[in-house]
């Protein structure tokens, strides 16, 4: 799952779950669960991508994932404090947080080789169109249920 789509649940976690004893754990896990799913990202082809284009492709993303997490406090989980989400988002994004300096900076040693090999276990990748329309489409279907319930 790109890292928008790992802020965007651990947000929607860190609106529903207001003990983080709880949330933290959840939103660690939810990472697994999130990229079981068949799903686009930036590392999705990455070996015909320059290292350049890998890296802008990944800040975009980030980015966007930045603005979508900001946009559902404001507008969608309102009352839901910003710096606790933050934590939840990142304890929903660890596991790729981890892989990073793997893909990035070529380290291929643990911790980073773990997590990488570890992560492999569970990435199913699908190309786009569909691995972008799936995701987007299981996101706002769980936005909309954190709304409702």
């Amino acid at each position: 799952m790109t890292a928008t789509g790992h802020a965007v649940i651990g947000t929607i976690i860190a609106a529903k779950i207001g003990n983080p004893t709880l949330a933290i754990p959840i939103a660690l896990a939810s990472h697994v669960v999130a990229d079981y799913f068949p799903h686009w990202d930036t590392a999705t082809n990455r070996k015909t991508k320059t290292k350049a284009r890998f890296w802008l492709d990944s800040i975009l993303d980030v980015l966007v994932g930045i603005v979508i997490s900001l946009f559902l406090l404001k507008f969608i989980f309102i009352g839901t404090s910003v710096a606790y989400a933050f934590v939840v988002i990142i304890a929903a994004m660890f596991l790729d947080i981890l892989t990073a300096p793997y893909l990035f900076l070529d380290w291929k040693f643990p911790p980073f080789s773990w997590t990488y090999k570890f992560s492999k276990l569970f990435d199913s990748k699908l190309d786009k169109p569909w691995g972008v329309i799936g995701q987007a489409a299981v996101l706002t279907l769980l936005i909309i249920l954190a709304k409702l319930i």
